[in-house]
């Protein structure tokens, strides 16, 4: 899996794009997915990609033990920790494999996940009841007024994309 953050990395930064400055976006200016409100000391209109991408290792890939999961769950636990905080990204794979959802990928949280990704089909459910969860959040933002048929169209792309790593590993 040594090449799946570098997969994975290259579908959300396609996603997250580069500058932007939308003055609904509650995280103000942003830069390759890094936004001024996440992260007040770094100068968002000069990050390169490169600066983002260490910034998405380091902060989302690594605390969400992405090098843990199967390829397909990784992207989509990844592109919700750089989308929706890392935090809700371990809640929602929590309880996707039914343990208690209390954001620590501990060891009762990764025995639950070799039982629910021993075969395709159960990575396949797993990844589905994750995007359920995670959609239904989104669907309750303030913000899916203005950003929700983008964010969709995101989450009904991401499935195929996630696959297509699993196929390429």
């Amino acid at each position: 899996m040594a090449n799946s953050f570098d997969a994975c990395f290259a579908v959300v930064i396609g996603e997250e794009g580069g500058y932007t400055d939308d003055p609904a976006d509650p995280g103000g200016e942003t830069n390759w997915g890094i936004s001024k409100a996440a992260y007040p000391g770094v100068d968002i209109k000069a990050l390169t990609q490169d600066q983002a991408k260490e910034i998405y290792r380091r902060d989302y890939w690594t605390p969400c033990r992405c090098d843990a999961l199967p390829p397909p769950l990784a992207m989509l636990m990844f592109d919700a920790a750089v989308n929706n905080g890392v935090q809700r990204a371990k809640e929602w794979l929590q309880a996707a494999l039914g343990v208690a959802t209390d954001g620590v990928l501990g060891a009762q949280t990764m025995a639950a996940l070799q039982t629910a990704t021993q075969d395709s089909e159960a990575v396949q459910g797993t990844c589905a009841e994750f995007l359920a969860r995670r959609l239904d959040f989104m669907g309750g933002l303030k913000t899916w007024q203005n950003f929700g048929l983008g964010w969709s169209r995101r989450l009904a792309a991401l499935p195929w994309k996630a696959m297509a790593l699993n196929l390429s590993e």
